[in-house]
């Protein structure tokens, strides 16, 4: 049987599954007021070659916004290129896009990250032969390091940079739209961030510097060498923060505004919390109501007071009490056991008539 026709057709399902996911990739997020702005801080050497720059971005968290540092990161492979992600405004909410890999940059909402991403492509570097050329007018690159660089100048628009404006549409955002080129390359094959990049903003979630209500918009670690690599020379903090910080609209949520599991449920009514509790009935056993005993607990019987020895053969049972004569009240709530009463004697008998005497008659002896 011949199988090789089914699996290429499996493999081809899978494939345009795995693409349609990746270029949908994006909303998972969405917060009713947008980050702050983008801080101003000086980018680390690149490390070596093959390296590309990934932005820092204002992320979303348990605490509110905090920042995930810019780092320079090993493209998943040879040809790709970072499109950053990026806060988008709809219907009065603030959605989180996704960044990918890919080959073509698209659409990152216009927002000015800097070191060659203007808001419209990338022009910090390119491609070619699977060696990757920097532009070395906007990447900082020592070229003992890297010796594939060049110089182009790269021209930034001065009213975004001033403003550094970190989200696309709503209230003071920018206006930019894609064009047919970027939403073309959305449809292009994706690969998700890597799993160095997810460390990288799992350990900026976790660091208490790093929330925007704690830096107010400075944060002290605003760019690595390397992802996940927090500490060390390649550490850089930011100079300033990009726009006066509104500690009000950026406050973090606390754990009164957090709906709890389970608090919504309604619960039955305790009447007894209010003093109108049923009172219990009480069902008479079979047995007792056959013989109408009241199940009032004054009317119970109270075991014996007295109890034969431990050293009895038959231990916590009553002892036989000694008979009391009748109309004798017992003491205590002990079971009386009563005499039992004499056969009645009868009247109409005469009394013995007085002892006469009986003619007996002689005895005979025996003949000698």
């Amino acid at each position: 049987m011949n199988i090789t026709r089914p699996i290429r057709w499996l493999m081809l399902v899978l494939t345009l599954v795995a693409i349609s996911g990746a270029a949908s990739a994006g909303v998972f997020i969405s917060v009713n007021f947008g980050p702050p702005a983008l801080p101003v801080y000086e980018q680390p050497p690149c490390p070596a070659e093959g390296y590309i720059w990934t932005p820092g971005y204002w992320a979303y968290g348990p605490y509110g916004y905090y920042w995930v540092p810019g780092t320079w990161v090993m493209a998943p492979q040879p040809g790709y290129l970072w499109t950053p992600g990026y806060w988008g405004w709809n219907g009065g909410l603030y959605y989180w896009h996704t960044g990918y890999w890919g080959p073509v940059v698209g659409f990152y909402g216009g927002v000015p990250y800097g070191y060659g991403y203007t808001g419209v492509g990338y022009q910090g570097g390119y491609w070619r032969d699977n060696h990757f050329f920097y532009n070395q007018t906007v990447n900082n690159v020592n070229v003992t390091r890297v010796t594939n660089v060049y110089n182009t100048t790269v021209i930034n628009n001065n009213t975004t940079t001033v403003n550094r404006v970190s989200y696309n549409g709503g209230p003071g955002g920018i206006t930019a739209r894609p064009t047919a080129a970027e939403e073309a390359a959305a449809q292009q094959k994706h690969i998700e961030p890597t799993q160095a990049q997810m460390q990288h903003e799992t350990l900026a979630k976790d660091n208490p510097q790093l929330r925007a209500s704690v830096n107010n918009g400075r944060p002290p670690i605003a760019a690595t060498a390397k992802p996940a690599e927090f500490k060390g020379n390649g550490v850089v903090a930011a100079t300033h923060a990009g726009a006066p910080f509104n500690a009000s609209a950026n406050r973090p949520a606390t754990a009164n505004n957090v709906p709890r599991p389970g608090n919504n449920v309604p619960r039955p009514p305790n009447p007894a919390l209010n003093g109108n509790a049923p009172r219990p009935v009480n069902t008479p056993h079979p047995e007792t109501e056959s013989k109408n005993v009241s199940n009032d607990s004054h009317n119970v019987p109270r075991p014996p007071s007295s109890y034969q020895p431990a050293n009895a053969s038959h231990t916590n049972q009553p002892m036989n009490q000694p008979a009391l004569k009748e109309g004798t009240v017992p003491r205590g709530n002990a079971p009386v056991q009563r005499q039992k009463e004499a056969a009645p004697r009868p009247e109409s008998a005469p009394p013995h008539p007085p002892s006469e005497p009986r003619n007996e008659e002689p005895r005979r002896e025996p003949p000698r």
